[in-house]
């Protein structure tokens, strides 16, 4: 009788294998509730910050506009002068309740047009205006002045000799305040009275000219 062999089998047996196969065991994660609640805190304040913001940009105040041009050293005016209403930024620009003070200072530098006041451009008085300084009208005829001259210019005033003579031009007031431009050629400018009887001479002989300094504002 013919008998058959049977297949060698793992004296292990199947727990050997899965003892084979198993894993070392994972510790649990840990978990840090410090940082969730921070992650938490930071989103809450962020959205805190933001509706802030939102509100406070609904905050409307008053304040002063310029819109006409004040050079340095001159006085405001009413009419340079607007209402606006403008958000609260904390930036401490002058209030339009203040007005009537503003109109009895002087501009400290020069203001623009579509600037927004605030205390440090404007000064209790004027050294422009002064001891020592003086008020010169002149009447001066295309090509003695340039073009777009504003009250609050920075301007040379050059005499300008006849052609009959042989005088060489020069420079009277290297640095003078257009205190106003009317029309036809009218200007005013603030000289020192040291030259001023000089200007005023040779303007009545049509001999002054007014070259304007746009770096000197």
């Amino acid at each position: 009788m013919r008998t058959s062999e049977k297949p060698a089998t793992n004296s292990a047996g199947p727990s050997g294998a899965l003892s084979a196969e198993r894993k070392l065991p994972v510790p649990p994660r840990e978990r840090k509730p410090a940082l969730a609640a921070l992650a938490v805190l930071l989103i809450l304040g962020g959205a805190l910050a933001t509706t802030l913001l939102v509100m406070r940009s609904g905050d409307r105040i008053s304040a002063v506009r310029v819109i006409e041009q004040v050079g340095a050293g001159q006085q405001f005016t009413e009419q340079a002068l607007e209402e606006v209403q403008i958000a609260d930024t904390g930036i401490a620009y002058v209030p339009w309740s203040q007005r009537g003070e503003v109109i009895k200072s002087f501009a400290s530098v020069t203001i623009l047009p579509g600037t927004l006041l605030t205390n440090d451009m404007g000064i209790n008085a004027s050294k422009e205006l002064g001891p020592g300084k003086a008020k010169v009208g002149l009447a001066l005829k295309p090509g003695q002045m340039p073009e777009g001259l504003a009250k609050g210019d920075r301007v040379q005033v050059v005499h300008v000799p006849s052609r009959s003579g042989t005088e060489r031009s020069r420079v009277l007031a290297a640095s003078a305040l257009v205190h106003g431009v009317g029309e036809k050629g009218l200007v005013t400018v603030i000289v020192d009275t040291a030259v001023s009887a000089e200007v005023v001479g040779y303007a009545s002989s049509g001999e002054i000219a007014v070259a304007e300094l746009p770096g000197a504002r």
